[in-house]
């Protein structure tokens, strides 16, 4: 999950319970402030009456055309000292002025007159425009809740964002950054200092893997190349030896093991080599080649090595496929992918190669399935283990193509591994 989103998520959860206590803890409060202003102008009404009452003045009528209204009942004084001198409820009443029942809030006072007669007054007043403003404060504050909680989070969000700009900046540099390519230097100035420090330690520790690059491919050229001397002396004694006729059949055996594993480590040596001088850039002469020809110039040679597998090449020419390139790196990038079709095949299967102005394909039976496209391209990697393969074949035919501007991709279709090189 993506850093943005994981904030949002929990700013939501957060805010969705500070917001959601506020918004009840301001209902209440508003409600009861709403029964406060309603309880208040009972009293006034009620104090009004008894006043008129204890005074002996005329009372006014029940209902006074505002709906309110009243009932003065004479009580017990052991009636009188059993209830509260005052109390509040919600209830129902019977209006006159409309002949209808509606909710009402009802207020009820204990009093005694000058004769020491106890009265109970009960006041009402409709609560439906109450209830009206109960609605509308519900509604408002969902309102202004929702409105409230998205502000909040797109605030946060575009405020984040907008902070956080320049490690985005740097993680798109890394994701494009390419170790042994020239790459684009990083343009993120930023005024924050964390952000300054962790630009300048991606920066030290991409020239610090430049440099330790560079010295690996200096010491696999330099290695691979003191190596080979070596190699030819030894193996040139082994066939000295192996041709001595008072060897016994076992002991030749051994040599011919010993003489097949040196030169398993030459062909590796070889290829490791190359890899570095490609690396390296050290192919640097070009010339216009048709790589139908340079193609042609070593499909018999292929043809006759592996003409016991019975295997059926088939070229298909629909273009002339022109390119800028070293002849020895187009010689090594047609002549692997051309081997890997044989070696990577089954007896009596097939191999196609297709060449368009633009593209080649070289096309050949599976042996058991599809590779892994992720991992194909990369040194040693080796899908079926072939006896005697150093796993470099793919890895130095992609080199070449990313080299000399140039795309190499693989699928698996319809039961055939399927090699493109493909103009850039």
């Amino acid at each position: 999950m993506k850093l943005l989103y994981r904030l949002i998520l929990r700013i939501s959860l957060a805010l969705l319970v500070i917001l959601t206590g506020w918004a009840v803890f301001f209902y209440v409060a508003m409600i009861n402030e709403v029964n406060d202003e309603v309880d208040d102008s009972l009293e006034d009404y009620s104090e009004a009456i008894i006043m008129r009452a204890l005074a002996g003045e005329e009372l006014p009528s029940v209902n006074n055309g505002s709906n309110n209204q009243y009932y003065l009942t004479p009580i017990s004084e052991a009636d009188a000292h059993s209830r509260e001198q005052i109390s509040y409820k919600d209830s129902m009443i019977y209006i006159l002025e409309k002949a209808e029942t509606e909710p009402a809030r009802i207020l009820t006072t204990i009093f005694k007159d000058a004769n020491g007669h106890y009265h109970a007054l009960t006041v009402s007043t409709p609560s439906i425009e109450k209830m009206d403003l109960k609605k509308a404060i519900l509604e408002w504050i969902i309102l202004l809740y929702v409105a409230l909680l998205f502000m909040i989070i797109l605030i946060n969000a575009w405020l984040f964002y907008r902070n956080m700009r320049p490690l985005y900046v740097l993680l798109n540099w890394l994701d494009k950054y390419r170790i042994g390519h020239v790459n684009e230097p990083l343009q993120n100035d930023t005024s924050i200092t964390e952000f300054r420090k962790l630009n300048e330690a991606v920066i030290r520790n991409a020239e610090r893997n430049e440099q330790l690059f560079e010295q690996q491919k200096q010491f696999i050229g330099n290695a691979s190349h003191e190596i080979q001397t070596p190699l030819a002396i030894c193996r040139n004694r082994l066939e000295m030896m192996m041709e001595d006729e008072s060897l016994s059949e076992p002991q030749l055996e051994e040599l011919v093991k010993a003489h097949q594993t040196l030169e398993y480590i030459t062909r590796l040596n070889k290829s490791l080599l190359l890899l570095t001088k490609i690396d390296n850039g050290q192919f640097v002469e070009t010339s216009e080649l048709s790589l139908n020809e340079v193609l042609k110039h070593y499909l018999t040679d292929y043809t006759e090595v592996y003409a016991y597998r019975n295997i059926t090449l088939e070229v298909v020419e629909k273009g002339v496929f022109r390119i800028e390139m070293n002849e020895s790196l187009a010689t090594v990038l047609l002549t692997n992918l051309l081997k890997n079709a044989f070696v990577h095949n089954v007896d009596e299967g097939d191999i196609r190669i297709e060449i368009t102005e633009q593209n080649v394909e070289f096309r050949n039976t599976a042996v058991d399935g599809a590779l892994d496209s992720a991992h194909i391209f990369e040194r040693f990697y080796q899908g079926n283990k072939k006896e005697g393969s150093t796993g470099l074949g793919l890895a130095i035919a992609d080199s070449i193509c990313r080299l000399q501007h140039l795309r190499l991709t693989y699928r698996y279709e319809e039961g055939a591994h399927c090699f493109l090189i493909t103009k850039l």
